[in-house]
């Protein structure tokens, strides 16, 4: 049979570098997986082993930080990659009786890289192929796969419609999966909420193979999937998402002030008000380091003021003079294009190659580490000039942060709506990033103090009790459960409650029902109160 061919390789290959349990957990998964499918050995055309000249390529395709792309980094015993919902449940059963866990990965832009990595015996289910978008323009619905990218989705709607649009993420090679399953900000955010808002269906695998929507499934795993982190709770196969109303054209500008150009002044202004514009107005700063030209400095901060405007410019640049004129937004500043375009605008693609968003390769995959915060009283231009300090320093030179404005419908969403509870009492959120090339790789502990520094210094201006942190933004610093056996309540809360406030334990309850002996977990994964007690 094939899955022996595939199977006696990797055996020879590994047989001095695993223990004899570990290959019995791999023989015994191919011998139930040729079982469970009913022998059908096409099926073994989307498994790959390390002995698959194919491997290394499936692997490293959709890992978009280098920090988990090394030869330290621990790597699946299989990875598959399913082309068909019935494909599914055999490889969670299979997996279940082999002691291996399954790292699910739709576009692999976990910031932990935990839908590909494990530090226990695992199997990645690659939803690369579940890639398909179905579009009803006249419901304003669309029916899209896990596994395709939110640029394939933006693709589609646009194929169909020029006056729909959906409330996702700016970079386009995001997996669907993922991004919805954590909640999903946007330049739409202030209009029509999180990604996760505008879900109304989905379709899912539990622990037990079956395949559920919504109906099915009951209303607390629906609630739990959007924006709890599906992973903990099983295999989401599909979302249906409810699209929005776009004008045939929107407004976007993308304006630089420096620190000789009151940037300073400015980025604390906006905090007083960019929560209180319109909602169908969205100017969020994106602050970088750049090259001075004077005052003696060598460097000198740059922040952009960045903007999506659901209207006119003559409608933006009034609201603009009446409150922000210290900006000096002026007409020529402003384009005018389709919400299509603005998606290839925001994503720093041209306007006029719309194919590039069915592009599944993110055009530059470096190292970098995330974290993220919230903030609910402007911090004092004393501060701002704090977090410039630090941006002097060598290991700033190619760090982002970017400051994300919250009002709108964001504060008319209650925060037990969905598990993600960063609503009302927000100003801001920020995005804490710093990125290095593979030629410093050896001094990537230098780049990770940096931000570490950077988060230190920000806790007197950021939210407390928690110190909250948004789910989509992985970060392990912040706590993370055991790597064996059970991860008890009260530590898997300390992670939790930052994420998820006081939903976190509505999740544990919705857990503990649908997955009680804890089989869908990684280091921030959801916890089952009936496995700690097994434990």
């Amino acid at each position: 049979m094939k899955f022996l061919s595939i199977l006696a390789p990797f055996l020879v290959i590994f047989s001095c570098s695993l223990v004899v349990s570990a290959e019995e957990h791999y023989r015994n998964f191919l011998e139930c997986l040729a079982h469970k499918s009913n022998d059908d050995s096409s099926f073994f055309d989307d498994v790959y082993t390390p002995s698959n000249s194919s491997y290394t390529s499936i692997l490293r395709f959709s890992i978009q930080n280098l920090r988990f792309e090394t030869p330290s980094t621990p790597k699946p015993l299989v990875i598959i990659t399913p082309q068909q919902e019935s494909q599914i449940p055999p490889v969670i059963c299979c997996a279940r009786e082999n002691g291996m866990e399954i790292r699910t990965r739709s576009g692999g832009h976990d910031y932990e890289g935990l839908s590909f990595v494990s530090k226990v015996p695992f199997v990645i289910l690659d939803l690369i192929k579940f890639s398909e978008v179905s579009v009803d323009a006249k419901s304003k619905t669309a029916w899209v796969q896990s596994g395709a990218t939110l640029g394939i989705l933006y693709y589609r709607i646009a194929e169909k419609s020029q006056t729909l649009g959906f409330p996702a993420g700016v970079c386009t090679t995001i997996g669907v999966g993922g991004h919805l399953s954590g909640g999903g900000y946007g330049m739409l955010m202030r209009k029509y909420g999180l990604a996760a808002d505008n879900v109304v269906d989905a379709r899912i695998v539990d622990v037990n193979g079956r395949i559920l929507d919504r109906e099915s499934m009951g209303e607390d795993l629906f609630w739990a999937i959007r924006g709890g982190g599906g992973a903990s709770f099983g295999v989401i196969l599909a979302w249906k998402v409810q699209l929005v109303d776009v004008p045939e054209n929107v407004t976007v500008f993308s304006v630089d002030r420096t620190l000789e150009q009151n940037a300073t002044q400015l980025v604390h202004k906006w905090q007083y008000i960019a929560h209180k514009f319109e909602k169908e107005l969205l100017i969020r700063v994106i602050l970088t380091r750049t090259n001075a030209n004077q005052g003696g400095r060598n460097y000198t901060i740059r922040a952009t003021f960045n903007s999506l405007f659901v209207g006119g410019i003559d409608r933006l640049l009034t609201i603009m003079q009446k409150s922000f004129p210290e900006l000096g937004l002026v007409r020529e500043d402003c384009t005018p294009m389709s919400w299509i375009q603005s998606i290839l605008y925001f994503a720093g693609f041209r306007i006029d190659s719309r194919e590039i968003l069915l592009d599944r390769k993110q055009p530059s995959v470096r190292y970098f580490k995330a974290k993220s915060d919230y903030v609910q009283n402007p911090i004092p231009e004393n501060g701002l000039e704090g977090i410039w300090r630090l941006f002097y320093e060598a290991e700033a030179n190619e760090a982002v942060i970017i400051f994300t404005p919250y009002g709108g419908r964001m504060d008319e969403i209650p925060s037990s709506e969905i598990p993600f509870p960063h609503r009302i009492g927000n100003l801001y959120k920020i995005q804490h990033l710093v990125f290095w090339e593979a030629a410093e790789a050896q001094d990537s502990d230098s780049y990770i103090s940096w931000i570490k520094r950077l988060y230190s210094y920000m806790t007197p201006y950021v939210s407390n009790l928690p110190r909250a942190a948004y789910v989509n933004y992985r970060d392990l610093d912040i706590g993370a459960n055991r790597d064996h056996g059970a991860t008890s309540y009260p530590q898997a809360r300390i992670w939790g409650f930052k994420y998820f406030k006081n939903n976190f334990d509505r999740l544990v309850r919705v857990k503990t029902i649908v997955d009680p002996e804890n089989f869908f977990k990684n280091e921030q994964s959801i916890p089952s109160l009936l496995w700690q007690r097994k434990d």
